[in-house]
């Protein structure tokens, strides 16, 4: 792989905060630094939140740093807590959701690697228009690849 140098910071500036989303996350490793083979994010979900089910061409590899988690991976739905690691073949329908009642932190690695902070920062604006239905966000999600096949997880109906 084609990696170039690059040093990112414990306490990075440029920490992307979606409050509709529940999220914080921060690029910890650019697709542009590995040729766009990998991409490395570190994610902070507020209680209760996860993303809506949904699939993508990305494999994504999740170790939960803080916190538990109830995941849906390929329809199967499985709690993961600190030091836990899911991977996510590409393609396979996934969601999750903090379960916890503080914030919960994950790294996810996402091979190849895709625009994290570009399809987040689009993601937050659609949602900050109010709760999008699945037809508009398949109409923001079809340029990345990603398809949103439902609502996200619910803490009262796991």
């Amino acid at each position: 792989m084609p990696f170039q140098f690059f040093h990112s910071l414990p306490d990075d500036p440029s920490v992307l905060k979606i409050p509709a989303l529940g999220l914080e996350l921060t690029v910890r490793l650019p697709p542009e630094a590995s040729a766009n083979e990998l991409a490395i994010i570190e994610t902070t979900n507020a209680p209760g939140f996860g993303p809506p089910l949904h699939r993508h061409s990305e494999t994504e590899i999740f170790r939960v740093l803080e916190g538990r988690y109830l995941f849906e991976v390929d329809g199967k739905r499985f709690e993961a807590g600190t030091g836990e690691v899911i991977s996510v073949p590409g393609g396979v329908a996934h969601t999750f959701v903090n379960i916890t009642d503080k914030p919960a932190h994950q790294l996810v690695i996402m091979q190849p690697g895709m625009d994290a902070y570009g399809f987040f920062s689009g993601l937050g604006e659609t949602f900050a228009k109010g709760h999008p239905d699945r037809d508009a966000l398949n109409i923001f999600g079809k340029p990345w690849g990603v398809e949103f096949l439902g609502p996200p997880l619910s803490i009262d109906k796991p």
